[in-house]
């Protein structure tokens, strides 16, 4: 009789067509707590895999908006339903993530700063959290480094260069994508 119930209960949701399973998850943004995780919404994440779909709403039923295709890529999650995540990139595309490819791993993209009209060739990471300090590096916009702590103003970020060693420094706060102004991290 349970297996009647829920059957029926399915065949009455897809009978109201896909408006209604399209129009419940487009809520606005969650601030406060996740309903499921009861951690902060939003929040910074990053994607676990080189393959994730971002789907239109939060079932492997819904259609795939756009396909993710590199691991570590900052994301920001912005809503919860079950073991979906409402999330959205850097450019302010949202949608549905399953929850099992994303990580709490924070990683942060080099952005064109605060004067987003003037594209800057690239940004300084700094031997230390001084403006005037040595450059460990100069990165381009774009690039996607590991967030090992924020002050506030400073992050300390480590960016994986292929065939190189890593490079570890220092890059202004408001540089990076993947960090809310004058957030913590520790």
């Amino acid at each position: 009789m349970r297996a009647l119930r829920l059957s029926l209960a399915v065949v009455a949701l897809l009978a109201s067509g896909p408006a209604t399973l399209a129009a419940a998850p487009a809520a606005p943004i969650e601030t406060g707590v996740g309903p499921v995780t009861k951690l902060p919404l939003p929040r910074y994440a990053s994607l676990k895999t080189d393959r994730v779909n971002l789907r239109e709403g939060p079932s492997k039923d819904h259609r795939t908006l756009w396909v993710f295709q590199r691991a570590g890529l900052p994301v920001e999650i912005v809503g919860e339903f079950e073991t979906w995540r409402r999330i959205r990139d850097s450019e302010g595309t949202e949608g549905w993530v399953l929850h099992s490819l994303l990580s709490g791993r924070r990683t942060a993209i080099v952005n064109a700063g605060p004067d987003k009209g003037i594209e800057k060739a690239s940004v300084s990471l700094r031997a230390k959290a001084e403006d005037g300090a040595d450059d460990e590096a100069k990165l381009q916009t774009g690039v996607i480094g590991s967030v090992k702590s924020c002050t506030g103003t400073w992050c300390r970020l480590i960016v994986a260069l292929p065939n190189k060693r890593d490079v570890d420094g220092y890059i202004r706060q408001n540089r990076l994508w993947g960090v809310y102004p004058n957030e913590v991290v520790e």
